[in-house]
């Protein structure tokens, strides 16, 4: 790419969009200068072939030529050797606008009317009528057409990629304007192309001459995922047949998407404009389709409320039948929902059958998705469905400030269902937060980015598959070697997450000051509150009659005073059985319960309170939970059903050994009384990518830091002297 060129481009097409202010805010530009540029470009493509196209039309009028033949031949008298149609058909160009300044405006108008149906669709969703009618009534039409005019956009001299960039610089230019959210940017081209060179390294097939292979990506913003995947596959081969398919609720990124396909003459029909979630009125727009691979940047680190109802009712109602069997993540980070609905779209493998491919899938996602969700959650029953179907292959951590409006470390996820035998069972992890090249200009938030060379050392790191594999890097302007690539067994990412309960122990003692605790408590208090609500008189009688059974409660309980503390709630319980009867009361369970929370205190040298089978009660303060690691040998799946209704005896029966090994070592030592509700037993998956290679610095000895302070401290004496002075 000419970077001299693009920085002319860049800036010559942001000093028309500053002409727009006034009218305009900054953050409004993009309603006018993304259709500009798009009409720009199609005007460059098309000059050439219109008074072919003109002529070829008066020829078909004049033999009254059916509508949908006619759109065909028009299309063939603009470029022969186009398979979709791309002309149009008024009198005007770019040029022959600023001929009728008085008019421009209807003109423009009958300009874009003039296109073939495929390229008026895509000015129809940038809304772009609106925006003439206001700058022609502002003065500003003709001013933005004629400074436009002047800009070469023709492929042969701007060529796809590169307008790529544009685009997508135009639309990090406009977001920054507009403060947009972090998890709404555009993935940079050296991100797209890292993960296209790790979904493509080692795939032989798609390397075949006329290989037919599908590319999908279910957020496909402006197209620089599906543009670079099709650009690296032709480069190694160029007969290599492939469909691009992807789908975008966003109408102006959809425009840009469709406009980029138009000219380069693929199918704008395989581009849905839509929620690929689904928000009641749009849907997946592929539903019960398979591609052959898939990548996503989906938004991350945004919430889901929008598509609240359709995924909650589709994961309950049709469970793995549908996309979201495995669980929904938290309402404010949606990155896992686009995963499992990619992994809905993988062909299934059966290995040497072309009818059952597999798939591969690369996604980007922020750090929430790799541990976020205790174990039985959604994001964790996610993460242990992926990864005990074996459909995990590789995670790779990107560097921090990669991305123009977030600042935070990505991850790429590579999932897969036909790993090669030397990767089944296993995870790969490479740690890529350090190859990256400081911009010499940082764009918002991005001031990182990574360079080819860099692009070529990570893939080859993710091709060697080998645990430990190391690379030089920088690290405090210090170069050092570290170790950037780590393999796991699936089972070490997983744990199971044991309660360990610890008997209640109390004593009782009926003193004045605990008696009058009992109002605190809501089944006491609630003696002398009625009921009634219309009966004013039967109000009063029940709330007073209410007070006279909270007083003798009372003094019932103060007739144990004189029994002093008890150290053993069953005897206090007998006690206060045998005071009820004498005094004629009854003492329903709630008060009971009452009772000995307000007399009641948790003293560890009282006896184990028991229920009325003879077992220890669970003292809920002292509580507390283990996570004990799967042990080598775990064969996975794990026999347990997802969800939390489900029961777990066989994953106890797989683990009670285990579970009761690790406790007789661990937890018994210290506390003798502990025991496992193994009922709440749970499994668990998280991914701390980072844990695996952070290395330990020890801090520097004492007598140095010691010797710093006492200099520093002589520095700042020295300063508050020459104050003084």
């Amino acid at each position: 790419m000419d970077i001299q060129t693009h920085e002319e481009l860049k800036a010559k097409i942001w000093e028309i969009a500053n002409r727009l202010r006034g009218p305009y805010h900054p953050p409004q530009y993009r309603l006018v200068m993304l259709p500009m540029v798009v009409l720009r470009r199609l005007d460059c493509v098309l000059e050439p072939t219109k008074d072919a196209v003109l002529k070829r039309r008066g020829e078909l009028e004049a033999q009254q030529m059916p509508e949908a033949a006619m759109d065909r031949l028009l299309g063939k008298a603009a470029d022969p050797n186009r398979k979709h149609p791309l002309y149009n058909t008024s009198p005007y160009t770019f040029a022959r606008l600023l001929g009728d300044a008085e008019n421009i405006a209807p003109n423009l108008v009958s300009y874009i009317n003039g296109f073939s149906p495929i390229a008026r669709r895509i000015f129809e969703r940038f809304k772009f009528a609106d925006q003439i009618e206001k700058l022609d009534g502002r003065n500003r039409l003709f001013t933005i057409v004629k400074a436009m005019a002047e800009i070469d956009l023709h492929p042969k001299r701007i060529d796809n990629l590169q307008m790529g960039y544009v685009f997508e610089h135009l639309v990090m230019r406009f977001n920054e304007q507009a403060n947009e959210e972090a998890g709404d940017h555009f993935t940079p081209r050296e991100a797209i192309r890292l993960m296209a060179n790790l979904i493509y390294t080692g795939e032989q097939d798609v390397y075949k001459p006329g290989i037919f292979r599908t590319i999908y990506d279910p957020a496909c913003g402006t197209g620089g995922m599906l543009s670079e995947s099709e650009k690296l596959i032709l480069s190694q081969n160029a007969r290599a047949q492939l469909a691009l398919y992807g789908q975008e609720y966003n109408d102006e990124a959809w425009a840009i998407c469709c406009s980029d396909l138009l000219i380069k003459d693929e199918d704008t029909a395989n581009i849905v404009l839509g929620d690929t979630l689904g928000d009641g009125k749009t849907r997946d727009g592929f539903e019960g389709w398979h591609f052959h691979y898939m990548k996503a940047n989906p938004p991350f680190g945004v919430e889901w409320k929008d598509q609240k109802d359709v995924v909650e009712r589709e994961h309950n109602t049709l469970g793995f039948a549908g996309r979201f069997g495995a669980g929904l993540p938290a309402i404010n980070d949606g990155s896992l929902l686009f995963l499992q609905h990619m992994i809905s779209k993988m062909y299934p493998y059966a290995e040497g059958d072309e009818d059952r491919p597999g798939s591969r899938i690369a996604i980007v996602s922020n750090g929430s998705p790799l541990f976020s969700g205790d174990a039985g959650s959604g994001p964790s029953n996610i993460r242990r469905w992926i990864i005990e179907n074996d459909w995990l292959d590789a995670i790779v951590a990107l560097p921090d400030q990669l991305f123009y409006n977030t600042g935070i470390f990505t991850y790429v996820w590579l999932v897969t269902n036909r790993k090669p035998p030397e990767r089944r069972g296993k995870v790969q992890l490479i740690d890529g937060t350090r190859f990256f090249r400081k911009m010499k200009k940082s764009l918002n938030n991005q001031r990182n980015e990574i360079t080819e060379d860099q692009i070529r050392l990570l893939t080859r790191v993710y091709g060697n598959y080998q645990d430990g594999e190391t690379a030089e890097v920088q690290i405090d302007g210090q170069t050092e070697t570290r170790v950037i690539s780590r393999i796991f067994d699936n089972r070490e990412f997983g744990f199971l997450k044991v309660t360990v309960e610890r008997p209640l122990r109390m004593h009782f003692a009926a003193s004045p000051e605990r008696i009058a605790r009992l109002i605190d408590q809501s089944a006491f208090a609630n003696l002398a509150v009625s009921k009634k609500r219309k009966d004013k008189a039967q109000v009063e009688r029940e709330e007073d009659e209410g007070r006279k059974q909270q007083e003798a409660i009372r003094e019932l309980l103060a007739t144990l005073e004189g029994k002093g503390r008890y150290m053993n709630r069953s005897a206090f319980e007998a006690d206060l059985t045998k005071a009820a009867k004498r005094a004629g009361l009854k003492l329903p369970a709630p008060i009971k319960k009452a009772i000995f929370a307000a007399l009641g205190q948790r003293d560890p040298d009282s006896a184990i309170c028991r229920d009325a089978k003879g077992q220890p009660e669970a003292d809920s303060e002292l509580r507390d939970t283990e996570n004990i690691p799967l042990p080598p040998g775990t064969a996975l799946p794990l026999p347990m059903d997802f969800g939390p209704d489900k029961p777990n005896d066989r994953l106890i029966a797989a683990f009670r050994g285990e579970i009761d090994a690790y406790i007789a070592r661990e937890v018994l030592p210290h506390v003798p009384d502990a025991w496992v509700d193994y009922d709440k037993t749970k499994v668990g998956y998280e991914i701390p990518i980072n844990r695996h290679f952070y290395i330990y610095k020890p801090p520097r000895p004492l007598d140095q830091i010691e010797a710093d302070i006492g200099r520093l401290e002589g520095e700042v004496a020295g300063l508050l002297k020459g104050l003084l002075t």
